[in-house]
């Protein structure tokens, strides 16, 4: 009997210090603390207090910078007889963009040969009227008006010529063409006319477009229900397609002072820096507008940000082995920044890098 009592006493004892064990073991489980390795992982920033930032997200389109284009128009009419560049080609000063033929510049060529038959006669006329009037047989005005007669054909000829180098010819080309060059360095960003094309004197329309492309602008549509939310000189933040990660910062420079009548939005232009050449015309542009109320709210990193189940968290940081999840309500987000009227206080330090992986550990204990 004593020795079944003892094993009963035993068992107990046994069974205890093994719950005590577990409860021990349990409770180290419960005890979260980051690792060394995962302490190099995350990142850590400050509850703060801001002004709010209002932000504005408008839609637009990368255009070439109209103050600082050149458009070449032709300088006669005619046919075009070779297109030597294609849209988006990169040109330098003085290079042929197209060579045209016309009947216009072929009579000034014309022209000119019969302006220098005109000298070659005057001149020969006073240099025998010159002989005359020293040998004692002509008089001076005899002599003059030939002086004179001559002078005039040289100006003849040297009008014809004026004309024949501003619409691009020369001397050595007398068949009627005539070439047109690019008035900068730049690249060509439109291009209205290849080879065999006629052009009529009354078209009035220009041939090409250089622009260098160093600056560009950017048509953002505002609706009629944001237009008191934009002013000059607002900041923004543009982003592309093509370069999604990239963001062009820049500043509202022109706004429209009518609505357009079919899309009913306001235009805003804004001006961009494009010495990288990343932006090309016609890109499809996001664009956000930021301007800054004169108020103040706690601010967190909108990164640190933890959503589940309709509801959003941060992760509060004391120590390594001191953290916990705090839920906040949102007044707010503005791009990098949100705004909370609940969760955590000034000073408080959050996790914003790798949060969810201690997110996650915290949820589970």
């Amino acid at each position: 009997m004593n020795k079944f009592l003892s094993i009963i006493l035993l068992s107990t004892i046994f069974y205890a210090v093994s719950c005590k064990e577990k409860k021990e073991v349990k409770e180290e489980v419960k005890k979260f603390s980051l690792s060394d390795t995962m302490a190099k992982m995350i990142s850590i920033d400050t509850v703060s207090s801001c002004y709010i930032d209002d932000e504005l997200n408008l839609s637009g389109e990368i255009n070439f910078n109209e103050n600082n284009v050149n458009k070449v128009y032709p300088r006669s009419s005619g046919q075009v007889v070779e297109s030597k560049v294609t849209l988006g080609d990169k040109v330098h000063a003085g290079q042929v963009l197209a060579v045209l033929r016309s009947a216009d510049v072929a009579g000034n060529y014309a022209d000119l040969s019969s302006a220098n038959a005109d000298i070659n006669i005057t001149k020969r006329q006073m240099d025998n009227t010159e002989s005359l009037y020293k040998n004692g047989i002509a008089s001076e005005k005899e002599y003059t008006e030939a002086k004179q007669n001559y002078g005039k054909a040289l100006a003849v000829k040297n009008k014809i010529q004026s004309v024949i180098t501003i619409n691009g010819g020369n001397n050595s080309n007398a068949g009627g063409t005539y070439v047109l060059t690019a008035p900068i360095d730049g690249y060509i960003v439109e291009k209205k006319v290849n080879a065999g094309n006629f052009i009529r004197g009354d078209m009035g329309d220009y041939l090409f477009t250089v622009s260098d492309l160093k600056n560009v602008w950017v048509n953002a549509n505002v609706f009629e229900a944001d237009i008191s939310k934009v002013k000059e000189g607002y900041a923004v933040q543009v982003s592309t397609l093509a370069y999604p990660e990239k963001v062009f910062n820049g500043k509202i420079e022109k706004i429209s002072e009518i609505l357009d009548p079919t899309s009913k939005t306001l235009k805003v232009r804004i001006r961009l820096d494009n010495s990288e050449r990343l932006l090309r015309p016609q890109m499809f542009a996001k664009v956000i507008v930021s301007n800054r109320e004169n108020k103040k709210a706690i601010c967190i990193p909108t990164k640190s940000l933890i959503s589940l189940n309709g509801k959003t968290y941060v992760v509060i940081f004391n120590s390594n082995s001191d953290m916990k999840i705090a839920e906040i309500s949102i007044l707010k987000s503005a791009g990098e920044k949100t705004y909370t009227s609940s969760g955590v206080i000034l000073g408080q330090k959050i996790i914003t890098r790798n949060q969810l992986l201690v997110f996650q550990q915290l949820l589970d204990q």
